[in-house]
């Protein structure tokens, strides 16, 4: 693999892959796995913008636009287009909020509903045969650590939004 293709800038003072820290090749296979998993979507047959705001709204229908870029990481222009394809195609409808009548809620149908379980079936023996990767011997060892990762990860974000106690809070520098 050549590590100047995953984004991190000059990584050869690491030495070799095998040889990197956990959390380099965490970050790596991260980095990997979300432009792998769009093209498995794609070889289904369906967009993956689209699957993926399906699949939001199977877990909480009716979100708002703007409540869909933030879960989905994209922009709200890029959720307009989704949705009007998905508009266009009968898999969505928008709906206007029943508390704020300024406000529209993205409501998936029943062809969204058969598009999301249509193309995850058809995904389930790719998506496994790529995680089929750990020895069974292994899978302990590595389940702790993505749990306590996941851990620290939310911990992290829970602290997000409080003021930092680094040394430079208060600077006039």
């Amino acid at each position: 693999m050549d590590a100047k293709k995953l984004g991190f800038g000059d990584l050869d003072k690491l030495g070799p892959m095998e040889e990197w820290p956990i959390g380099r090749l965490f970050a790596a296979a991260s980095r990997l796995a979300g432009p792998v998993m769009w093209r498995v979507i794609e070889q289904h047959g369906t967009s993956p913008a689209g699957f993926l705001l399906l699949r939001a709204l199977v877990t909480e229908d009716g979100l708002r636009p703007g409540e869909l870029a933030r879960r989905l990481l994209i922009s709200p222009a890029t959720v307009t287009t989704v949705v009007d394809t998905l508009e266009r195609k009968g898999h969505v409808e928008r709906r206007p909020d029943e508390r704020d009548r300024r406000a529209l809620r993205v409501h998936i149908n029943p062809s969204g509903l058969a598009v999301v379980t249509e193309t995850g079936e058809s995904m389930k023996d790719d998506i496994w045969t790529m995680y089929d990767v750990i020895d069974e011997a292994d899978e302990p060892a590595v389940r702790r650590f993505l749990l306590r990762l996941i851990e620290r990860f939310e911990e992290f974000s829970d602290k997000a939004g409080e003021p930092s106690e680094g040394p430079h809070q208060g600077d006039d520098a």
